[in-house]
């Protein structure tokens, strides 16, 4: 019979092992890996690093309008000085980082979900941009990209009549 609390993440891994158990290489196996990555992706395996292993990746939103792009990007917690936006052609990439708050206190840490690090996001256009006209705001978290269409990007729409067959 097949404990289902052993496919069930979430369950307590300290669930004591049956005598059946510890004959069979293959669940001491697989408790030993479990361990393994538990330890990795809580930060356990590496010396002096206390967060979880969670990559910072900035959320973004790409707006068309008639005349413009906007690109916002959340970014809580990241300084405006430690981002960096580059356009190439059609090409903007958004780099930064998000550091880390140095604290003394003593007090142990139950829950770390936060997390540092670098990030870099690269949107494709849908056309080339003039660097020159592009503007970039930071607000409460927020950076807002305003990326003006070229002339010919700016093609006016019309309606089309959809006849009857």
């Amino acid at each position: 019979m097949v404990d289902l609390r052993s496919l069930t993440p979430w369950a307590s891994r300290s669930t004591p092992a049956r005598s059946s158990d510890v004959a069979d290489p293959f669940t001491s196996f697989r408790r030993e890996m479990d361990r393994l990555f538990d330890d990795f992706f809580t930060g356990r395996a590496v010396p002096g690093f206390e967060g979880g292993l969670v990559a910072v990746n900035p959320r973004i939103d790409v707006n068309e309008t008639d005349k413009e792009l906007v690109v916002t990007a959340e970014l809580p917690g990241v300084d405006p000085k430690d981002v960096d936006l580059e356009l190439s052609g059609d090409l903007l990439t958004l780099k930064g980082e998000k550091k880390a708050e140095e604290e003394t206190r003593e007090s142990g840490r139950h829950v770390v979900e936060r997390s540092y690090g670098s990030f870099t996001r690269s949107i494709r256009l849908p056309f080339e941009v003039e660097s020159d006209k592009a503007q970039a705001s930071f607000d409460k978290g927020v950076l807002t990209v305003t990326l003006p269409k070229p002339e010919g990007a700016q093609k006016a729409s019309r309606k089309i009549e959809v006849k009857a067959a």
